[in-house]
């Protein structure tokens, strides 16, 4: 199938209103959210935390990016694939090649961004952006590069005015899908989709700038893609602050408090499916 994914995504997309995304932190959690949704997003700020134990704040290396695509579409093979890229990892050479191997290893599509070192997450204060002229070079080179891989090109710019500067040059340059991020109401969005002839990608982070929003209310506001990032971590990482005081507060046993327990064989249900994913390939 290397080679139609992109173009897999494309189709779903042209008949779909809104798409939704589900942020991922490894290939196990990209696996239980794999049940539920059909679109699996690559979440930088998740793997970040997940793999190195660290903010998202430019640490990622692009191979291990790769790697995890790799991983992740192993075992499930007929999913949409959308992977964070950030700025493309600064250098333009390495964002082109970053995007030639993703697009080999199984993504449907990547968002690359408009900031410049040192990085921040879109939803933090302190963000830099690269010159626009420099990152539509970048752009272009990326577009040019990839075969039928999307492009979400993403801008961090906080002025409404100039969010619309941006996405309205991303789309002309060729951009797939257009994303201002960190958004702090609807309103932006609105007007982007009266200025811009594309689909457009809104980011919903729990805590983050963005309100949160229904998939309904985001659909009547224009938007067709939505990345949630961190919804796997962050339950992860409840429940794993239940377990680990449950477990301390009495005494070592594993008890199931509020939570519905999971044990070898509901575990084991999850990999086995993965592994007859995996070999269906075959």
């Amino acid at each position: 199938m290397n080679g139609t994914f992109g173009r897999s995504l494309r189709e779903e997309l042209a008949t779909r209103d809104i798409m939704p995304f589900i942020g991922v932190y490894d290939v196990f959690s990209a696996s239980i959210a794999a049940k539920y949704f059909d679109g699996i997003f690559i979440s930088g700020f998740s793997f970040a935390a997940s793999y190195y134990g660290l903010p998202d704040i430019g640490f990622i290396a692009w191979s291990d990016v790769v790697a995890f695509v790799h991983r992740v579409r192993t075992v499930l093979p007929n999913h949409h694939l959308l992977v964070d890229i950030d700025d493309g990892y600064c250098d333009v050479e390495v964002a082109c090649h970053v995007v030639s191997l993703l697009e080999s290893a199984g993504a449907s599509g990547v968002i690359i961004e408009d900031q410049k070192r040192p990085r921040r997450c879109g939803h933090f204060n302190g963000k830099l952006l690269l010159d626009l002229e420099e990152f539509l070079e970048k752009l272009r080179r990326v577009i040019a590069t990839r075969k039928d891989l999307i492009v979400v090109a993403r801008t961090d710019a906080t002025d409404v005015e100039e969010r619309i500067r941006r996405v309205k040059a991303f789309a002309a340059t060729g951009a797939d899908v257009v994303l201002a991020d960190g958004v702090e109401n609807l309103s932006v969005i609105r007007r982007i989709k009266q200025e811009v002839d594309r689909p457009i990608m809104f980011n919903q982070i729990a805590g983050g700038k963005s309100p949160v929003c229904s998939l309904g209310e985001l659909r009547d506001a224009g938007v067709s893609l939505v990345n949630y990032s961190t919804p796997c971590l962050f339950a992860a990482q409840a429940a794993l602050e239940n377990a680990m005081k449950s477990l301390k507060k009495h005494d070592g046993q594993l008890l199931n408090e509020g939570t519905e327990f999971v044990g070898v064989p509901a575990c084991t249900a999850v990999l086995n499916q993965n592994l007859e994913r995996r070999d269906s390939r075959a």
